[in-house]
């Protein structure tokens, strides 16, 4: 039996709308649209244009239909954080900021200053950040108290396209676990968190769990894309939600993941939070995962540092492909330079070769000079930040780790994944790379009642993907360079 499904799959850079067909166990994609996720600049302010993305997912829809095919379901993914207010009958009463947008700098410091750092961890278990939904929450306050009395309904950005297209309004487990106003021993927003800071309690709709068939799409909805009868289901909303439910891991608890794109975020599956003081202050995070699992994680800057080099080298005049650039660092010296990805100016936009030349200068190590030497120097350091984090996760959880699977956009390149297993002493196993369009189609096939359960859905990706393996090669510069790179964090 063949059945279809979409996966609205949205990234920082870009949104894809994906065609899966699973066909006797075995599931294929199709990218079917593709198209770039731009923000705006209005005044001082970053913001996305959420209704340029609707459109966008609405013609890939539009392009599905024309196949003449049944598509069983449709589901959304995104990025965590970033929310939609709505009020007065209006579904968006202002654009969505995004995360890396300045508001939140200070707003985060007042909010530990009042309430706490430990009350704060004990009531979301999710690790403090100056981006997450809760200080953005408090920055509307201060900013925009009109739009918040104005305000009678809240979604983070995929719960908003679902809503859009079905016209239910429900927040998804794992993408509401990002904002550090939910309780996930609970699992239903920290009502403490909502009254110490004020905010509009009605607002925050009723939580679903992964995996929720939510409705029809609207007759508006088939009638602009010509889809008919196709369900709309909540999967996992959160894009590294669905990813890691896409790990193509067998049975027991010896393996941790790295979801690898513009953020990093490696850790494990538990089955419960776990929320003590030895996490808060490791800033460790517990965000839902399908099935009521924990995704007990580190979320890390990743290939963004890399993305804003290519972007500014772009700006300059020259355009490398991320092939080319891995070819220019497999050229160049190893573990020349190290930089700490954690430190806070790498977090920001701006002209991030300078960024790292300072850090180079600093720390008295050699500056990067070329193309070759920046990328070398980030995706090594990235590797040691890696393994320090896989140090942290056994002695936090008492696990030990003796498989690292590496899943997204950062398993296509040899040359990282190669890295990454020498720096952690650790099998890495590569792949898929898309896993969060995977992870999305396939919690639709449960919801369909094509798969029974989480087990049976990384089975399935097992027989449907290839997957790399790559060793450690022993060699000893590497415990040197994190030594090294253990001092330079401590400076």
């Amino acid at each position: 039996m063949t059945t279809h499904y979409i996966a609205c799959d949205l990234g920082a850079e870009s949104g894809r709308v994906m065609l899966g067909t699973l066909s006797n166990g075995v599931l294929t994609l199709e990218e079917i649209h593709r198209f770039s996720n731009i923000n705006v600049r209005l005044g001082n302010s970053i913001r996305w244009d959420i209704l340029r993305t609707f459109g966008e997912l609405k013609e890939g829809l539009a392009k599905v239909a024309k196949r003449g095919i049944s598509v069983a379901s449709l589901s959304v993914d995104s990025w965590g954080v970033d929310y939609v207010w709505s009020g007065f009958g209006q579904p968006m009463l202002a654009p969505a900021y995004i995360y890396r947008d300045h508001r939140t700098d200070a707003t985060c410091e007042k909010a530990l200053a009042t309430v706490g750092r430990e009350k704060i961890f004990s009531e979301t278990g999710i690790q403090i950040m100056p981006i997450n939904t809760l200080y953005q929450l408090i920055a509307d306050l201060e900013t925009s108290p009109e739009l918040m009395r104005q305000a009678d309904g809240f979604l983070n950005i995929a719960d908003f396209l679902h809503f859009l297209f079905s016209g239910v309004r429900r927040a998804e487990e794992s993408l509401a676990s990002t904002t550090q106003v939910y309780n996930p021993v609970t699992r239903s927003w920290s009502q403490e968190l909502i009254k110490d800071f004020g905010f509009p309690p009605g607002a925050f709709p009723g939580i679903v769990p992964s995996g929720t068939t939510l409705g029809l799409i609207t007759a508006d909805i088939e009638a602009e894309t010509g889809l008919k009868g196709t369900r709309v289901v909540a999967s996992c909303s959160h894009d590294t939600g669905a990813a890691v439910a896409a790990v193509p891991a067998g049975g027991g608890h010896d393996w941790a993941y790295l979801s690898c794109g513009t953020w990093s975020l490696i850790g494990v599956e538990l089955d419960a939070p776990l929320i003590n003081e030895a996490s808060r202050a490791a800033n460790f995070t517990n965000e839902g995962g399908f099935g009521g699992t924990t995704r007990f994680l580190k979320n890390i800057v990743g290939l963004w540092i890399s993305q804003e080099c290519r972007r500014e080298w772009e700006r300059q005049g020259d355009k490398y492909s991320y092939p080319e650039l891995d070819r220019l660092a497999e050229e160049s010296e190893p573990l020349r330079t190290l930089i700490d990805p954690d430190d806070p100016r790498f977090l920001k936009p701006g002209d991030m070769p300078a960024k790292i030349e300072a850090f180079a200068r600093e720390t008295g190590q050699p500056v990067p000079s070329t193309p070759g030497e920046f990328t070398r120097a980030i995706l090594e350091s990235l590797a040691l930040l890696y393994r320090h984090t896989l140090e942290s996760i056994e002695k936090l959880t008492g696990r030990e780790i003796g498989t690292l699977h590496i899943v997204g956009g950062g398993s296509q390149s040899k040359l990282f994944n190669g890295f990454i297993a020498d720096a952690i002493s650790r099998k890495v196993l590569a792949g898929p790379v898309e896993a969060t369009a995977i992870g999305n189609i396939l919690v639709q096939a449960i919801a369909d009642g094509k798969l029974a359960s989480l087990q049976d859905l990384r089975a399935t990706v097992r027989k449907s993907v290839p997957i790399s393996e790559f060793v450690p090669a022993g060699n000893p510069a590497w415990q040197e360079a994190f030594d090294r790179f253990l001092a330079i964090r401590k400076r």
